[in-house]
């Protein structure tokens, strides 16, 4: 019997949370959005340190704390699950929250590897179960306002995408600097950028080109930059891991080049904190990069709308729905990437 919760929130019947683990993007961006969301509450949070859980659910209000996360994935008042554990662990929880019949909302990348996915592909399938991969940025309003622009031709085709994205990641503890834990600028920040790509052209691209340049003590990619040909289109993307600013949010650069003119973004992946930001467009007016349209966005919370939009799937309601399938695109690109840095053969310029 569920006794934790107020009149006001039981009366909503919000999806109950369970959250694996206490990363950072867990108690200092999820679970507090969770609290800010009408339709959704977290009730309990797994470490395997049991004082740790404890502390954590002390200062986020949570009501219950294990010591394992097996205690959350059988917990029969927990309905989903949010994942933010290391990124090898990604599937292995994945899969077993599934098979116990909870939803699972768990952080990029959704595996290391494409035949991961495809077997949670296979797991989802046979559980009928919901699984998504939490890329947050696409909930943002933004993206939204990309596609309506796409498919009205305002810019008519998209031909070629630019991205960028970086920041200096300097810690040798941090999980992003130890390669056997998924570490790089591939998989914790070319994840955005490539997945934008594939949402606007709607298909995975026909080859992949690679330059890397890995850290000569960690022996994590550093620096990726990669070309993606979708046969009539092209998408270009840098990304970095010792770069750019280490303040609180990433350097983020994203532009669409059209058959009839061009949009850019000055903000476009995940928000660490809600920040207004804008998407300028060029059409037959503009000159150089003086936009002839601008479009602001309020500050949004990103992690809020994404826990509101997957607790409405939860709950059988009509909302916008990311298959994972779309995590396996993107893994097919990151492994293209690396086989395609791997294979280059660069001769020195003379």
């Amino acid at each position: 019997m569920i006794d934790f919760l107020d009149d006001k929130r039981a009366a909503v019947n919000p999806v109950r949370w369970g959250v694996l683990g206490t990363a950072s993007i867990a108690l200092e961006r999820t679970v507090p959005a969770i609290g800010k969301t009408s339709n959704a509450t977290c009730i309990a949070i797994a470490s395997r340190n049991l004082e740790r859980a404890r502390t954590a659910a002390a200062q986020l209000g949570i009501p219950r704390a294990y010591g394992s996360y097996e205690e959350v994935i059988v917990d029969e008042d927990v309905e989903a699950v949010y994942i933010p554990l290391p990124n090898q662990l990604h599937v292995q929880w994945s899969e077993r929250a599934l098979r116990a019949g909870k939803a699972v909302l768990c952080e990029k990348p959704l595996s290391l590897n494409a035949s991961d996915i495809a077997t949670l592909i296979d797991v989802r399938d046979e559980t009928s179960g919901l699984i998504e991969e939490a890329l947050v940025f696409r909930n943002h309003p933004q993206w939204t306002f990309i596609s309506e622009v796409l498919e009205s031709k305002q810019i008519g085709d998209p031909v070629a995408v630019q991205g960028t994205i970086a920041k200096r990641f300097l810690n040798p503890n941090d999980i992003r600097n130890q390669p056997q834990l998924g570490g790089g600028a591939t998989y914790d920040l070319g994840t955005y950028v490539i997945a934008a790509c594939n949402l606007v052209f709607r298909r995975s691209p026909l080859k992949v080109s690679a330059c890397i340049d890995l850290d000569p003590e960690w022996k994590i990619d550093r620096l990726v930059t990669a070309v993606l040909d979708y046969g009539d289109a092209h998408a270009s993307f840098t990304a970095s891991s010792q770069a750019g600013t280490d303040g609180w949010g990433t350097h983020q650069q994203f532009s669409i080049l059209g058959t009839k003119g061009w949009l850019r973004c000055n903000f476009p992946f995940a928000h660490a904190r809600p920040v207004k930001c804008r998407i300028e467009i060029g059409g037959n007016e503009s000159v150089g990069s003086i936009a002839t349209t601008v479009r602001q966005f309020d500050a949004h919370n990103q992690y809020a709308l994404q826990i509101e939009r997957f607790s409405r799937l939860v709950r059988g309601e009509d909302a916008r729905r990311w298959p994972i399938e779309d995590a396996l695109m993107t893994l097919e690109v990151i492994e293209s990437i690396f086989q395609s840095a791997r294979d280059s053969q660069r001769p020195e310029m003379g």
